[in-house]
């Protein structure tokens, strides 16, 4: 079993920086902004023979009793209760502050090992850096520059030293399960609603989740990772550089998934911004679930003009599923779900070479492919070239005239005859070259 490094202080202090450290990634947002992380964010780190799990947490106001402040806060304490090390993070430039001591009490009555960090010491003197935090009562403050790297390596010894070696299987997380939308959609509630706890930040308030967080999960013995995303506005409307960052986190979230939940709105009109999201996912050639939210706040009338406003906007999301959700309430999203299993089946599913080739001829033979001049295009034989999304390789003679409406005739095609439900299909041609071409 991993031990598990939770990461804890006030706004500000560097948390994330030293999180992306650890992980060797940039998974973490980092501005110079308080408050920039409101989730838990998980990472995994490894020190020699020694992985680990380390939590990035937002900034930590045990005394908050209102808003969005108090809901970091109830973060950061569930994470400090499964933690098995503690590194508590104060700012070295700053100095000590009031707030600091508040969180230092709850840290040392949580009864777990705890390590406290004075950060951003660079080009500092460390002794005199570190000396005003020892009336923490934290034991000896261990000094460090996590943008620099200086000392993070003696720190993640001091912090994993009780605990043996683990040899490391290599796990299988399942499907990556990407929720996107715009703002305000339910992103957040649906992934709380299946996960059976509030595990991510679920308020009233757009723009509430601003990192991609991608939790691991089972159910049924069935392994998943679902990531929770922030929401897309339109381009026109995305000012602060945090959230133009948090869109690109969005972004790179779908192209690393699997699977993607497009959450729509029931109660609002579906929009422009809708068709482009969905748009995004299919070039990305992600498999898709469309979930409309909301469907329990609405009447009658409303049902039936957000149906007639999917099936005019979105009408090229015919492949995808579609389940009308109550995430709030938890109606329906078992039912999300378990498309979610079949879409991932069909966008890995191996496609034999001789039924792809006999499909081809049937299609060909039902309707060819129209004349480029004195010629016509010669469709032979067809193979699978990939997965996630299927692509099919189809050899022949002449191939670059293949208009597009020919190309998507077969991708309905081939959808249907395969019987491939969620996934989007990509076909990819190869003519063969004329072998006396350089003989003339």
């Amino acid at each position: 079993m991993k031990p598990t490094i939770v990461l804890v202080g006030r706004p500000n202090v560097g948390k994330s920086t030293l999180f992306n450290r650890l992980t060797r990634s940039r998974d973490a947002l980092v501005a110079d902004q308080p408050g920039l992380t409101r989730d838990r964010h998980y990472g995994h780190g490894r020190l020699g023979s020694k992985p680990f799990l380390v939590v990035d947490t937002g900034g930590f106001e045990p005394n908050a009793r209102t808003g969005i402040v108090q809901e970091m806060a109830r973060q950061a304490e569930a994470a400090i209760a499964e933690a098995d090390v503690l590194l508590f993070m104060v700012d070295g430039r700053n100095g000590l502050a009031p707030q600091d001591k508040e969180i230092a009490d709850l840290l040392r009555r949580s009864g777990r090992p705890l390590h406290l960090v004075v950060n951003k010491a660079e080009g500092m003197d460390r002794a005199i850096v570190g000396a005003e935090f020892h009336e923490l009562g934290c034991g000896d403050p261990r000094v460090i520059s996590a943008a620099h790297g200086d000392g993070v390596r003696e720190l993640v010894d001091l912090a994993l030293e009780n605990f043996p070696d683990v040899d490391e299987a290599e796990e299988e997380h399942g499907p990556r399960v990407a929720v996107v939308g715009r703002p305000n959609v339910g992103k957040s509630t649906l992934i709380n609603a299946l996960l059976g706890e509030e595990r991510v930040i679920a308020f009233d308030l757009p723009g509430t989740t601003r990192d991609a967080i991608a939790i691991p999960f089972e159910r049924d013995g069935r392994r998943y990772t679902l990531i929770d995303t922030a929401g897309l506005r339109r381009k026109g409307r995305v000012f602060e550089a945090v959230e133009k960052f948090s869109v690109i986190k969005t972004l790179q979230a779908v192209e690393q998934a699997n699977v993607v939940v497009l959450m729509v709105d029931a109660s609002q009109e579906v929009s422009d911004q809708d068709a482009h999201i969905a748009g995004f996912c299919i070039e990305a050639g992600r498999a898709l679930v469309l979930a409309v939210n909301k469907w329990d706040a609405v009447d009658d009338y409303r049902r039936e003009q957000i149906k007639l406003d999917i099936a005019r906007k979105l009408n090229f999301l015919g492949f995808a599923r579609m389940h009308y959700i109550s995430a709030l309430a938890g109606q329906g999203v078992v039912g999300v779900l378990a498309s979610v299993d079949k879409a991932y089946a069909a966008a890995m599913t191996k496609l034999a070479t001789p039924k792809l080739t006999r499909v081809l001829q049937l299609a060909v033979q039902k309707q060819q492919p129209p004349r480029h001049g004195l010629h016509r295009p010669k469709l032979r034989y067809a193979h699978q070239g990939g997965s996630n999304p299927p692509i099919i390789v189809i050899h022949g003679s002449a191939l670059d005239h293949v208009p597009a409406s020919y190309t998507r005739y077969l991708e309905k095609t081939y959808l249907e005859a395969f019987r491939l439900q969620g996934t989007p299909l990509r076909i990819q041609y190869k003519s063969a070259k004329n072998p006396f071409v350089d003989d003339r």
